[in-house]
């Protein structure tokens, strides 16, 4: 049997336990038979115990599959055939940097979308780029799929900057499909959705379960509540009724960012006060993970990871890889250049849509123009990706300040500024684009 090799940069992650899981459930269309979790020398310890529990969930099912741990990327990277990434620059601490400096000025912080989505891309991007360039020498025919927030961003940037072939997942269209197969009491197989937008930016405006047409229907049962939210780190706080049914659209619930800006803002400010930001949230709900994973006993995925957020990461990723692999020609939800989807975004833009996906990776669906009520937000939100994109190539402060300036969360160019310059202050060590003088301070 020709090896398939599968290799995961972040794997010391909490989240290593639900890919594990989606290979295994797939291995008789996705046969790995080398899967590698690499990880830096900071997170070893966090590798040793989750890829232990990686080996036991794998010799629990009796498959033919090996899991290397190694903390050298090129020994993982040589000959790979597809490379995941979940990776967090900075660990928990950076992110809870992200969350809190803005909402000191009473701006949203929240690590994808806003002034914590531009943090954290200034943070990864180089160092995905400097993986790309790796493949390029070890695994050049490789693909790699992104699931390193903010995901649409970050996928944007390895097109532009690296031939690498790749993708970007998030499973917030599968949650989106899952939401609505609950309302009916139906598969997630039985639901398509057709979808538009920018990484958590997305909205349906096409709703099929088994065959038939609910998109009246299901927004209607949205307006009076039916339609919940599978999405763990997101407040459950409810859009008008009115407001939905005007609207038209099922819209991920990163909407509420948009739509209800104050309200998320306050709800935040209060939930940091009382139980700290998402990040310190986070940061004590993968400590008990860890512990849980410790156990010997334990052979599988722990019920707790739910809370963890990211549910049916590992189904959405596999399927993907399957499709690939497999030349499939399935019709997945992906980050992907928009290449005439909507003549509303150029052609290199990358869109979160439905695609076709086979083994020349994904061609997404013609959607035509963006409905004018959601167009001009994903215009302007994609200014600020592609202002976020070049600031973290190239250090430049005042691409940056324009970056956090043209956003639609960030009220004032005073209030950007005073962000990005503790952003910049407290991250300095994993900026190396960014020229800094002996005081700290940009040079």
């Amino acid at each position: 049997m020709k090896k398939l090799k599968v290799v995961t940069l972040g794997g010391g992650s909490s989240y290593t336990p639900e890919l594990i899981e989606g290979f295994i459930r797939r291995y008789d269309e996705l046969p790995v038979t080398d899967y590698w979790l690499v990880d830096i020398d900071a997170g070893a310890e966090k590798l040793k115990i989750v890829g232990e529990l990686a080996k036991r969930m794998v010799k629990k099912s009796g498959l033919p599959m090996t899991v290397h741990l190694t903390t050298h990327r090129n020994e993982a990277l040589f000959d790979a055939d597809f490379v995941t990434t979940q990776l967090r620059v900075g660990q928990q601490e950076a992110r809870i940097h992200d969350e809190a400096i803005p909402l000191k000025y009473g701006v949203l912080g929240q690590e994808t979308t806003g002034a914590g989505g531009f943090m954290k891309a200034q943070r990864t991007i180089p160092v995905l780029l400097d993986l790309c360039r790796d493949m390029e020498r070890l695994c050049p025919e490789a693909w790699l799929i992104n699931f390193t927030n903010p995901a649409g961003i970050v996928t944007e940037a390895i097109g532009k900057y690296s031939p690498i072939k790749t993708l970007g997942i998030c499973s917030g269209a599968n949650n989106m499909m899952m939401d609505i197969a609950g309302v009916y009491g139906v598969e997630r197989r039985d639901v398509y959705a057709r979808v538009m937008g920018l990484n958590h930016l997305i909205f349906a405006d096409q709703i099929a379960v088994q065959g038939q047409d609910v998109t009246a229907e299901f927004i209607e049962k949205l307006a009076k509540s039916a339609g919940g939210s599978s999405l763990k780190n997101i407040p459950d706080i409810g859009l008008p009724p009115d407001f939905i049914r005007a609207l038209g659209l099922f819209p991920l619930s990163y909407l509420k960012y948009f739509y209800l800006s104050r309200e998320m803002v306050e709800h935040s400010l209060q939930d940091s006060k009382a139980h700290g930001t998402r990040g310190e949230q986070t940061r004590e709900i993968e400590r008990q993970l860890f512990e849980i994973y410790k156990n010997p006993q334990l052979e599988s995925k722990p019920k707790e990871l739910e809370s963890r957020g990211g549910a049916y990461y590992s189904e959405t990723a596999c399927s993907i890889i399957s499709s690939i692999y497999n030349d499939k020609k399935e019709i997945h939800v992906v980050n992907t250049p928009n290449r005439g989807a909507t003549r509303d975004l150029d052609d290199e833009s990358v869109v979160e849509t439905n695609a076709m996906i086979d083994r020349q990776g994904a061609h997404p669906l013609a959607y035509g123009r963006l409905p004018v009520k959601i167009r001009g937000l994903i215009q302007s939100v994609k200014a600020f990706e592609e202002l976020t994109i070049e600031a973290a190539v190239t250090g430049d402060y005042s691409t940056a300040l324009m970056a956090l300036s043209v956003h639609p969360l960030i009220p004032s160019v005073d209030i950007a500024g005073k962000i990005l310059d503790e952003y910049l202050a407290v991250n300095r060590p994993f900026l190396p684009q960014y020229k800094f003088g002996k005081a700290g301070e940009i040079a």
